[in-house]
């Protein structure tokens, strides 16, 4: 097969698999934030999530992550001289952090399943954006190609990691206050029907 197929199946692969690993954790913060809900809606909320999470993960996850894999080697295999690179190194070892991320996601997946929710809505998305960190780091050391930035760019992909937590701090945040604004105007809606 001609490199230049074999390297676009490699990046489709990759794509889907980082479509999946963001997705994925996704349902895992509304899973944990469905367990909040009445008695009604929390089993039917929970079930529907959890029917979306292993379709996901079974159908998109695992294949795009061994489709990475095999056409990545692929690649390595007609091509081993990307090994005398230092940044072939580096990005390898954020693949590498890549798949010990994904086997984390596998653990969570068959924790919610069991109905177990260990990690809160927060921690589960502070967990999605290493995901983001991890894609960064990897499209910059594949297209830059260099590693004598390597301090400047990491430098850089932390602090686009802490403004990623930053953001969802915020987010939080924002979304406390909404439910206090709620439960206020609740309060003084039912205060004024008393009054009435």
């Amino acid at each position: 097969m001609d490199f230049s197929y074999i390297k676009a199946l490699h990046i489709i692969f990759v794509v889907c698999w980082f479509a999946a690993l963001f997705y994925i954790v996704r349902l895992f913060i509304y899973t944990a934030e469905a367990q909040k809900k009445d008695d009604i809606a929390k089993p039917i909320l929970t079930e529907q999530l959890l029917i979306m999470q292993t379709k996901l993960w079974y159908i998109i996850g695992w294949p795009s992550l061994f489709g990475t894999y095999i056409f990545g080697f692929w690649m390595l295999w007609e091509n081993p001289s990307y090994l005398e690179f230092s940044w072939m190194w580096l990005k390898l070892i954020a693949v590498g952090v890549l798949t010990v991320y994904h086997f984390g996601c596998q653990r969570i997946l068959s924790q919610q399943k069991k109905g177990l929710f260990r990690l809160s809505s927060l921690k589960l998305r502070l967990l999605n954006e290493l995901a983001t960190v991890l894609l960064v780091a990897i499209v910059f050391l594949v297209v830059v190609k260099s590693t004598s930035g390597l301090f400047v760019g990491l430098l850089g992909l932390l602090g686009f990691a802490a403004t990623l937590m930053i953001g969802v701090l915020i987010y939080k945040k924002s979304r406390k206050q909404d439910k206090i604004d709620e439960l206020t105007k609740k309060i003084d809606s039912t205060s004024n029907g008393k009054r009435e």
